[in-house]
């Protein structure tokens, strides 16, 4: 007699497989004394990826003028295609303008909002030549989440899961329970984009040994290991609400880069903290870039500025060329790039 099939894992068993704590020492160089044990991070001139996909441009109108403006001309020479997360109460008007609209950055997809009503979705364009993903805002744990959720996923779609809620147990708790309970029935080409985590709401004025050991810290390692176990299931990495502007990287001046500001230290040293564990729990290739905060963030930030962040702390991290190419386009293309 053949053994019966294993049992899934329920949300709260899989929290207990979170990866062990990152010493502090894994986010700081080593001292004077010890620096020629350690071979030096790449340069971030050095690493860079050969293609790149905006997978998160928050737009209210068919304009990508703002997007421009903000690129540096590292990401105009290398952008292969962009995901629209439309903010829109006209979905369908916006997507015939851009359908009747030639643009210079490729749409890879369009990320529409929508819900369940009475057991038929609403908000999604009747019909499209351009491709269709679709996106919700989750703040807590409803028989309305779990059905629209339940709906676009058994129909093999793209999901934007916007999360909106206090970073504490028991809201990840019912995070993890809604999207297991949603995907139960999923269809296999189906698949969950988790945005607003990676990183999560941050209080800067917290010192960073502190943070190390504090419950806002333990519970967002604990919980990506589990929301990673999720089959399908990709995070994106934005532009966090952390009540301040993304700090800028100023042009080289004769060649030669300006230091960087404390603030953007500081910045660097945070997003490193979230997304070492983010890397332990989905790898690099089930990390997908975007330049927009989400939707419903108060986050400000410009495109040019959060990629020359990300790119250098991925660089400081010692990531490399594969994983920096999966996580700036590979992963974005193989998910929004397939057949909706």
């Amino acid at each position: 007699m053949s053994a019966p099939p294993p049992t899934p894992l329920s949300a709260s068993t899989r929290r207990h497989k979170a990866p062990p704590a990152l010493p502090l020492s894994a986010f700081t160089p080593p001292s004077t004394g010890t620096a020629d044990r350690f071979p030096f991070p790449p340069s971030p001139t050095s690493v860079t990826a050969q293609s790149i996909v905006d997978a998160n441009v928050v737009v209210s109108s068919s304009d990508l003028s703002q997007w421009k403006s903000e690129a540096t001309s590292e990401l105009k020479e290398k952008i292969s295609g962009v995901v629209l997360i439309l903010k829109v109460d006209n979905v369908q008007q916006l997507v015939e303008l851009l359908e009747s609209k030639i643009s210079q950055v490729p749409i890879l997809s369009v990320s529409v909002p929508f819900r369940i009503d009475n057991g038929s979705p609403v908000g999604i364009p009747s019909s499209s030549k351009v491709p269709i993903s679709l996106s919700i805002t989750y703040s807590r744990q409803s028989p309305e989440a779990v059905e629209a959720l339940a709906w676009a996923l058994s129909n093999g779609h793209v999901v934007d899961v916007d999360v909106q809620f206090t970073a504490d147990d028991k809201s990840y708790d019912s995070l993890e329970e809604s999207l297991t309970t949603a995907s139960k029935d999923a269809n296999p080409e189906s698949t969950i984009v988790i945005s607003n985590l990676l990183p999560p709401v941050d209080d800067l004025s917290l010192p960073l040994v502190k943070l190390l050991t504090h419950p806002t810290y333990r519970a967002y390692q604990a919980h990506t290991a589990s929301l990673s176990l999720i089959p399908n299931t990709y995070i994106k990495l934005l532009p966090p609400n952390w009540r301040e502007p993304t700090p800028p990287t100023p042009a080289p001046v004769g060649g030669i880069r300006p230091e960087d500001s404390s603030e953007k230290k500081e910045w660097k040293r945070r997003i490193k903290m979230y997304v070492g564990p983010a890397l332990e729990a989905f790898g690099d290739q089930r990390i997908i870039f975007g330049t927009s905060p989400s939707p419903e963030s108060s986050a400000k930030s410009a495109v040019g500025d959060w990629f020359e962040l990300v790119k250098e702390s991925l660089a400081e991290l010692g990531i490399e060329q594969e994983g920096v190419d999966a996580i700036f386009g590979g992963n974005a293309q193989k998910v929004y790039g397939k057949k909706q």
